[in-house]
């Protein structure tokens, strides 16, 4: 099963989002839109855009966008904001209430960025933001660190393409067994468990240090695996990563 997933841009046009000496969320958010789903349109996702250039939308138009859409989940893009420049910094990911998938795909981008270097702030409930209490899929909204911390804003410049990366991995990881089960998808696989204890021990490592990590089980085993990837190259360099980390690994497909 293809999914199809809307990722919003937040902000644009005559709405800059939070302002930072001459930087635009609205811009930021746009940026890294584009490149998270160009990673995920290369493994296999639809992905529909609420904006693609600067033009302004309302939260409710966003909403109605991807109900009409008949998409499978709904993404926001964002950067946060406080009353004084440096007060704050970290990333956090809102949902309407802590749930279902969408918050294990909360979890999972929220320790992505966190191995990247960003105070993990958490997972929050916000049910009363219009474009996850009027969308009809799972819905998240990512605060990609605080735009008027320059600890955050050198983060998301020096490592915007891990950034994008690390966000699209977690998606990934999270889709359902549906997804993952799909022929010609290559997962990268740290180990394979008569005890599901074991399994759940090794999960809870990999999800810990950020890896979109999931169980699957197949042939009384309870395999712990990472990604679906169509492309074998993007299931190698992840493959090469949990390596690094100090994982045996093997590639697998189904």
């Amino acid at each position: 099963m293809a999914y199809k997933i809307v990722l919003d841009a937040g902000h644009g046009g005559e709405d800059p989002g939070a302002v930072y000496k001459d930087r635009k969320e609205k811009d930021d958010n746009l940026k890294l839109t584009l490149a998270v789903g160009k990673i995920l349109e290369e493994n296999g996702v639809d992905v529909v855009y609420t904006r693609t250039t600067d033009v302004y939308q309302t939260p409710f138009e966003k909403a109605k966008a991807a109900n009409e859409a008949g998409a499978d989940f709904f993404i926001s893009f964002h950067r946060n904001s406080s009353s004084k420049p440096e007060q704050y910094n970290g990333v956090e990911v809102l949902v309407y209430d802590k749930k279902g998938i969408k918050y294990q795909m909360a979890q999972n981008i929220l320790g992505a960025l966190g191995e990247l270097g960003f105070r993990e702030l958490g997972v929050k409930e916000r049910p009363g933001l219009v474009v996850l209490r009027r969308t009809k899929m799972p819905a998240l909204l990512v605060e990609t660190g605080f735009i008027n911390s320059e600890k955050d804003n050198q983060l998301f410049e020096k490592k915007f393409e891990e950034i994008a990366r690390s966000i699209a991995d977690a998606i990934l990881g999270t889709l359902n067994e549906e997804t993952v089960e799909e022929p010609l998808y290559y997962r990268v696989q740290t180990g394979a468990f008569r005890n599901r204890e074991n399994a759940d021990r090794m999960l809870y490592q990999l999800t810990d240090q950020g890896f979109p990590a999931f169980i699957l089980r197949e042939n009384d085993l309870y395999k712990v695996q990472v990604g679906a990837y169509m492309q074998l190259g993007n299931a190698v360099n992840m493959e090469q990563r949990l390596r690094d980390s100090g994982y045996s690994t093997v590639i697998v497909t189904k």
